[in-house]
């Protein structure tokens, strides 16, 4: 995942060795972050494929919008910020503020590339600022009330002729089982966090691999401490990728869906699904 190597390959002039540095520090960055650790550079190889397909497809998808000021809603370690840092010269990645603090620290560095609370994001400054606009893998964690606010988020702040990239896990279908598999294999081994993933009853997993869009199980929620106090969550058991899509036809115009890693099969052994959108 070492995509960065290719800018600024000369130190013959002032410019290139500038874009070296750029380069090294968005690598030592991105080699610091948790979740890259845990998804990018895991020794599982199913699951390392897996994560840098999902990237490498938003790339991609974001590679056309090139120049225009991208926002990345639920940045997480700003991972995928650090590998289209060639691509958009102004980026903004926003999350809580723990996750904010430590991108900060890590890519204080790297010019052209800010983090924000979604706080920040109230002030009007941010409506309609965002040519494009990345939300992946943050949906499916979001209770109802949260979801809603983060849909009305991405429609306030992307610009009237933008475009709005959303991407969340499946996990209904054959995908499930895979998934599962792969899961406990690396909870077994200790890899990460997978010895806490999440488990299904017989029932549950009967109901989800056979799903339609509109099949339903309960979801647990969690709670953890914030910088403003306790917020809830889900995981990823129960969530229906299917269930989305109208949810963001209310305010967007669903241009295109898409499939990672293996999008020549649909949503049928693919890992993620993706949506790219326009405001209405």
């Amino acid at each position: 995942m070492r995509g960065f190597r290719a800018i600024g390959e000369s130190n013959h002039d002032v410019d290139a060795v500038a874009r070296g540095r750029q380069v090294s520090n968005l690598e030592r960055a991105l080699e610091q972050g948790h979740y890259a650790r845990k998804q990018l550079f895991c020794r599982d190889p199913i699951v390392a494929w897996s994560h840098a397909s999902r990237f490498r497809l938003a790339r991609r998808l974001v590679a056309p919008y090139a120049g225009n000021v991208l926002l990345d809603y639920g940045c997480g370690d700003g991972t995928f910020l650090a590998m289209v840092h060639d691509l958009f010269p102004q980026m903004v990645g926003v999350d809580d503020a723990g996750q904010a603090a430590d991108c900060r620290t890590r890519f204080g560095a790297v010019s052209g590339l800010s983090f924000e609370t979604v706080e920040d994001l109230k002030d009007r400054s941010h409506d309609g600022a965002y040519g494009v606009l990345t939300c992946m893998e943050v949906l499916e964690h979001c209770v109802e009330d949260v979801a809603e606010g983060v849909l009305a988020d991405l429609r306030r702040l992307v610009a009237h002729r933008g475009t709005v990239i959303v991407s969340v896990p499946i996990e209904i279908g054959p995908a499930l089982l895979g998934k599962q598999m792969v899961r406990a294999l690396a909870g077994w081994r200790e890899l990460g966090d997978y010895k806490y993933r999440e488990t299904y009853t017989a029932r549950e997993l009967f109901r989800m691999v056979f799903a339609g869009p509109r099949a339903a199980i309960r979801r647990p929620v969690y709670e953890a401490q914030g910088a403003t106090g306790p917020k809830h969550f889900h995981g990823h058991k129960g969530f229906n990728w299917r269930a989305l899509r109208p949810k963001l036809e209310r305010s967007f115009d669903v241009r295109e869906t898409r499939f990672s890693p293996l999008g020549w099969l649909g949503g049928c052994l693919s890992s993620q699904a993706w949506f790219i959108c326009g405001p209405k």
